[in-house]
């Protein structure tokens, strides 16, 4: 388990990697461009990133599979949801929300890549 100092670290360098993707390629690029390199300065950080890791729903007893899955899951215990949208919305943060409690961590980041100042694309979410 990982501490919530270890996990305020981890977002600041979640979220420096993410702002250096996006001096170096700007907005306007589709979402799976971003993801794919910020998944890359993460990795070359020595950060283990999983990419579209499939995420089951239990509900009771059964396994369901039905097609959810995280952008990137970063050591195991930062979630992150990559748009390149106009603007985001409530539904955006319900989706984050609901994967923190599918993956039962604490803290997600939702990042919007299509906007001028990234400042304003990204929102931590605590669970």
């Amino acid at each position: 388990m990982h501490s919530l100092e270890n996990i305020n670290e981890l977002t600041g360098k979640i979220i420096g990697a993410s702002f250096k993707v996006h001096s170096e390629l700007g907005p306007g690029l589709l979402e799976s461009s971003y993801k794919e390199c910020l998944a890359y300065v993460l990795s070359k950080e020595g950060l283990f990133v999983e990419k579209e890791k499939p995420l089951p729903l239990i509900y009771q007893e059964v396994k369901l599979e039905v097609g959810y899955r995280l952008d990137l899951f970063v050591e195991k215990t930062v979630v992150v949801e990559i748009k390149a949208i106009d603007a985001l919305a409530d539904v955006h943060t319900a989706q984050v929300l609901t994967y923190l409690k599918l993956t039962q961590c604490k803290v997600g980041l939702l990042i919007n890549f299509n906007v001028a100042d990234l400042k304003k694309g990204i929102k931590r979410l605590i669970l």
